[in-house]
């Protein structure tokens, strides 16, 4: 089993180089102005255009409007549109048939509860990600280095492909990998050195060790 990794919140070449040497299997755009890893559709696009056509380029938007995806998708081809915000399954599907883009739905996990809300979106978008719900005080909805009970996903299984997000590191990617059946897993802040900076030494372990993973 291969597991594919994507790599999110990529602002800046060297990252992104380190992502594609690495053998990352996706990259993330964050067009979320309140995130430090926010980019701009113009930059995103500069850096768009070194991608490989074997990695997928993925734009994550929280509670976007027509006109931001509109401003963005003029400016950068995306294979995958994430929706990180509170999306209904009616947005989501609406966002899906007017881009013609497939849609991952980001789920906040803090209990077994919390899973639940995953069958909504089962008809309507391409894939699901499961991250960390924020903390309470928190500004954004990822990206806050926080991970949740794998457990929770331990022997779970979905219609759709499904990613694992919240808190991971090289240190605890294999782990997380094996207690929760992962696939695919995504990191942001795990493979940086400080909020918004990427590091690209952090990025290539946190690739090995998720892919030497049985």
């Amino acid at each position: 089993m291969s597991i594919a990794v994507k790599i999110c919140g990529i602002t800046d070449f060297e990252a992104l180089e380190a992502a594609i040497e690495g053998g990352a299997d996706m990259v993330g755009f964050v067009f979320h102005p309140k995130s430090p890893r926010a980019i701009t559709p113009e930059d995103a696009a500069e850096l768009a255009q070194i991608l490989p056509d074997d990695i997928a380029a993925v734009g994550l938007f929280v509670d976007a409007d027509n006109g931001w995806l509109d401003t963005v998708l003029t400016h950068v081809r995306l294979d995958l549109i994430q929706c990180h915000g509170q999306e209904t399954p009616e947005r989501v599907e609406a966002i899906r048939l007017e881009y013609g883009t497939p849609v991952m739905k980001a789920i906040g996990v803090a209990e077994a509860g919390d899973l639940d809300a995953a069958a909504a979106y089962l008809p309507v978008a391409d894939r699901l990600l499961f991250d960390a719900r924020p903390p309470r005080n928190a500004t954004r909805p990822g990206g806050n280095a926080v991970t949740f009970d794998w457990t929770l996903l331990a022997g779970k299984s979905w219609p759709l492909p499904w990613m694992l997000a919240g808190g991971l590191t090289p240190a605890n990617v294999a782990e997380a990998i094996r207690i929760s059946g992962a696939t695919s897993v995504d990191v942001s802040s795990g493979v940086e050195s400080a909020p918004g900076r990427k590091d690209p030494a952090l990025i290539a372990a946190f690739i090995k060790a998720a892919k030497a993973t049985p």
